[in-house]
């Protein structure tokens, strides 16, 4: 039986404690994108959770091991040494702040710009820390994982009857494509043990939130923590798996398919044993990119459920807010009562 967890909501430079998750859920839905009938599942699986886990994904295994090596051998530098890399404006070393408005978590982090030029010299100075092995992992990696990331959205375009089927891919391959890529690090956090004698409890990693961009591609080393939130308002705990890779449906998405598809609230939770290690690529569209309904995806112009935005509109609307918040919220369309 999945019990909802208790929630309390983040305060600046304060814990959050939530009861403990015990049960992994064993719903995922699990696509192999070898299979011919994988765009129907995707389809499916965007509908009812906006979440899935892919195999047989064509991302050579070494490019993973290569850079989960490059990234353990930056965050176990000393902390005086990885500040050098930040702060995080936003890209660079981040530690425990997430975003500017007050959120907090368990949490180490380095973002970077997957399509403008980043400055890896901001770990040049770090000790035992080679940029340019940085650069090379973060680019071979990016690369697969963008590769797959389109032949997963042309797959949805292909299910949901969309032509051309490369109408959400070509915004990722767009040579302006405001995609990020993001390292999180979650050290073991001993303070979890000794909160109550029942051990009970545990302490956010990353708070509730969803994504903004187009699709997330996440893969992580094999410590559990991610956790989904079911349309029944239950947290479900995602079993890891260090081999394959899951998928989360976007702010964007939801938008440009009216709503069919859910954006998928997530958070993860702290390891009181085992640090966790996460990888995720986030495929935006170009900045100047008008996200709106896809007109096959609608009965009418009226039937549109958001009001059409450019993508800097939304980025800049979202970097106001919370992580938890709705930020949809601010570009739906109001029913007439």
């Amino acid at each position: 039986q999945l019990h909802k967890n208790s929630y309390i909501s983040m305060q600046p430079n304060t814990m959050v404690i939530l009861s403990k998750q015990t049960s992994f859920f064993n719903g995922v839905p699990l696509i192999d994108l070898s299979k011919p009938d994988s765009k129907n599942l995707i389809v499916n699986a965007c509908e009812e959770f906006g979440f899935f886990k892919v195999i047989n994904h064509d991302v050579p295994m070494e490019f993973i091991s290569k850079l989960e090596s490059e990234a353990i051998k930056f965050f176990s530098s000393p902390l005086s040494e990885k500040l050098k890399a930040g702060p995080a404006d936003p890209f660079g070393y981040g530690n425990k702040q997430i975003g500017t408005n007050g959120d907090f978590g368990w949490v180490e982090h380095i973002l970077v710009s997957t399509n403008s030029e980043f400055n890896y010299q901001k770990f040049a100075s770090i000790l035992g820390v080679n940029p340019e092995n940085i650069r090379a992992a973060v680019n071979d990696y990016v690369s697969a994982v963008k590769k797959m990331s389109c032949d997963i959205l042309e797959m949805l375009a292909e299910g949901l009857n969309i032509h051309p089927t490369n109408v959400f891919s070509k915004l990722l391959m767009d040579e302006n494509s405001d995609s990020v890529f993001r390292l999180n690090h979650y050290p073991p956090c001993s303070e979890i043990e000794g909160l109550n004698d029942n051990n009970n409890n545990n302490l956010i990693g990353f708070g509730e939130h969803t994504d903004p961009q187009i699709i997330s591609i996440l893969r992580s080393n094999n410590t559990s923590g991610l956790q989904i939130l079911l349309k029944d308002g239950h947290w479900i705990s995602v079993p890891p798996d260090e081999h394959s890779f899951f998928v989360n449906v976007g702010d964007s998405l939801q938008v440009m398919t009216n709503g069919r598809f859910k954006s998928v609230k997530h958070r993860v939770l702290a390891n009181s044993v085992k640090s966790r290690l996460s990888m995720i690529y986030f495929g935006g569209p170009p900045l100047s990119e008008k996200i709106a309904p896809l007109p096959s995806l609608m009965e009418g112009e009226d039937s549109s459920l958001y009001k059409e935005f450019t993508w800097f509109e939304y980025k800049k609307s979202a970097y106001k807010t919370r992580l938890a918040d709705n930020r949809l919220i601010h570009f739906e369309k109001i029913a007439a009562s």
